[in-house]
């Protein structure tokens, strides 16, 4: 007989693995694996009840959900090693099973039987006075079970060509402009890391180094650009290992943005650095790594140069760090391409002062003197930092379904945190090496005026009835519809959402109203997509033509809800690769990288009501007229 066995299930405490063995064509013998971390024990019976000196034989799961009628035959001796009585400190005298130790059952299976079966094994661990149950998920290989494949992941081949002629042609024109975008936000966060104190001092020593080391103006001139383009090439480089993990799964970028886990990390990263910024430490490397880029700056020509910007970026990382890490989490969903762009476009900004100052020396005149100007500067990002953290914040929130940021509460977090602000810009607040007696420069009075009028406007905007005074903050707050005044069921993005989240039941809707499906690829975390629901989709042309001519289905790639057991697998994508179904964002993800190759959201899709595709997909498209110009080109195709 031929025997398979499960891929290991694993809790902290307990992990388990399940073996099938088929006696006939309906009946299994289930072995399966219990190892208990050392110091604990599984109770012998749940609750633990003692009965002639060995555990009850009772079933220890929940059962399986994707079969219909299974029954379990009474087998002796199911237990492979025999229960422990022990002291315990929460039931008194108990058996127990410590280490390893399996459990056997033969079940029979009337009518269909899938490839695997799904479920969850429950056991109660304790270890002194700490007590939990474990629901640990079980997936099993049946030899005589038939495939089952899922017709929500892969549309027939045919689907997914375009007609001829198709409208959205200009859809791969988007993500170019998308990573220029990037490009573009990287070199502002160059430009605001030139003037941090860690870097703006560095601008006329390295300079003057070059110029004053050089025999000729020539070879300053030389030294200097390939100094800038050393800096240029370090930050490019950083990105190469996010180009080598897309090729090993395209959707891990939005796996990555979007992680709950991840986002709760960067939150504390960047609670972190602001503490920083605020002057209350400092956050350096390792000196032994400053240390020896800086011995190696001494090396001749090239090399000499390379590490000189090598050690740049090092001591400089107490005040870059913080935009690197926000450019790198902004970018991430773009693809490593993005990711590319945005750490190119702050390379050049790093660079460009340092090869301009080498060529034209006689500008570090016109250079202000570092002071306590700097220091302002840092303790502003401090405020910048403080805010952003609460974004990732927010992104955890709204994936998870948590309720904790709600739309405004976010806003009154950084209308806080922008009133903080104006106060430090006045004086009012003092922090960490600032000169209490030192007079307030016009310049901080009115970024203070400037803080002030920015939380008023947050304010106001909490209510519902003043959403366009901060449309342009479109993508940072939970969207409108994720609120405490809001009910929950009503859609404030301008569009009526016929359906969210259910493909098959927008396929039905369809059918019966004979309209083409707008298939909207979303992320509860995705900036651009609250952008166009926000600014795009609220005009009122856009919104009545979508009502009108479509079913709507916003299926979120990031929702980190778990699907029914049942309707959890295992997809073999087309190039070859495994990738396990658990949840909901795990589904639509592949659904969209599977059938239109792309990963980025958002992502708009017209097909018709035998799922075949009308026009080419379009992304961001924040121009109303270009937007409204592909919908109704999409149904013009659909009619012909």
């Amino acid at each position: 007989m031929m025997q398979l066995t499960a891929i290991a299930q694993t809790d902290s405490l307990v992990s388990i693995t399940a073996t099938a063995k088929p006696i006939n064509d309906s009946m299994y013998t289930l072995q399966y694996h219990l190892q208990v971390k050392a110091g604990w024990h599984v109770y012998g019976d749940t609750p633990p009840v003692e009965k002639n000196g060995d555990p009850l034989t009772h079933a220890p799961f929940e059962g399986f959900a994707n079969i219909k009628t299974y029954s379990f035959t009474n087998t002796s001796n199911r237990y492979t090693a025999k229960a422990v009585q022990q002291k315990d400190e929460l039931f008194g005298k108990v058996f127990v099973f410590n280490g390893s130790f399996d459990i056997t059952d033969q079940i029979i299976i009337n009518g269909f039987q899938p490839d695997t079966l799904t479920g969850f094994m429950t056991v109660q661990v304790a270890k002194g006075n700490e007590f939990y149950e474990k629901e640990i998920p079980l997936s099993i290989f049946l030899v005589n079970g038939k495939k089952t494949t899922s017709t929500q992941i892969l549309l027939p081949s045919t689907a997914t060509t375009p007609p001829a002629g198709a409208c959205g042609e200009a859809a791969h024109d988007s993500k170019k402009s998308s990573a220029w975008t990037v490009f573009i936000l990287g070199f502002l966060g160059g430009l605001i890391a030139l003037i941090t104190p860690c870097v703006f001092p560095m601008i006329p020593v390295t300079v003057s180094f070059f110029t004053k080391r050089s025999k000729t103006r020539k070879q300053g001139i030389k030294n200097g650009l390939l100094y800038g383009l050393s800096i240029f090439l370090i930050y490019v480089l950083a990105s190469v290992p996010f180009h080598l993990l897309g090729n090993v799964q395209p959707e891990i970028f939005n796996s990555i943005s979007t992680s709950p886990v991840l986002n709760l990390i960067f939150f504390v990263i960047f609670i972190f650095f602001s503490i920083s910024f605020f002057g209350y430490f400092e956050i350096t490397l390792p000196s032994g790594i400053a240390s020896k880029a800086d011995s190696k700056s001494g090396l001749g020509s090239l090399g000499g140069i390379f590490f000189m910007a090598i050690t740049l970026a090092i001591v400089s990382f107490s005040c870059t760090g913080p935009i690197l890490g926000t450019l790198l989490v902004g970018s991430l969903q773009g693809g490593a391409w993005a990711l590319t762009m945005g750490m190119a476009g702050f390379g050049v900004a790093l660079a460009l002062p340092f090869s301009l100052f080498a060529i034209f020396p006689q500008w570090l005149q016109s250079l202000p003197k570092s002071g306590g100007w700097l220091d302002t500067v840092k303790k502003i990002l401090a405020f910048l930092e403080l805010a952003l953290a609460f974004k990732f914040l927010s992104n955890a929130d709204l994936v998870q379904h948590w309720g904790l940021l709600k739309r405004e509460v976010f806003l009154a977090l950084w209308a806080i945190i922008s009133l903080g602000l104006a106060l430090y810009l006045f004086g009012k607040i003092h922090l960490p090496h600032d000169n209490k007696g030192a007079k307030i420069s016009v310049g901080r009075k009115m970024g203070g005026v400037a803080a002030i009028a920015f939380s008023v406007v947050l304010i106001m905007g909490i209510f519902p009835k003043n959403a366009n005074y901060i449309k342009f903050l479109s993508g940072f707050p939970p969207p409108s519809h994720y609120s405490l005044l809001a009910n929950p069921l009503d859609d404030n993005r301008g569009v009526h959402a016929n359906v969210v989240n259910d493909y098959q039941k927008a396929l039905v809707l369809a059918k019966e109203q004979n309209k083409p499906i707008l298939i909207d690829f979303t992320g509860w975390a995705c900036v651009n997509c609250r952008k166009m629901e926000e600014n795009v989709w609220t005009d009122p042309a856009v919104s009545s033509y979508i009502k009108e001519n479509f079913i709507l289905v916003s299926l979120y790639v990031d929702d980190k809800e778990m699907l029914p057991v049942d309707k959890r697998f295992k997809y073999t994508s087309k190039a070859g690769t495994i990738k396990e179904i658990n949840s909901v964002g795990d589904l639509w993800a592949t659904f969209q990288a599977e059938n239109f190759n792309q990963v980025t959201q958002p992502l708009y899709v017209v097909i018709s009501p035998t799922q075949n595709l009308l026009s080419n997909p379009i992304g961001y498209t924040p121009n109303i007229p270009n937007y409204l110009q592909w919908l109704q080109c999409s149904v013009a195709k659909g009619k012909q």
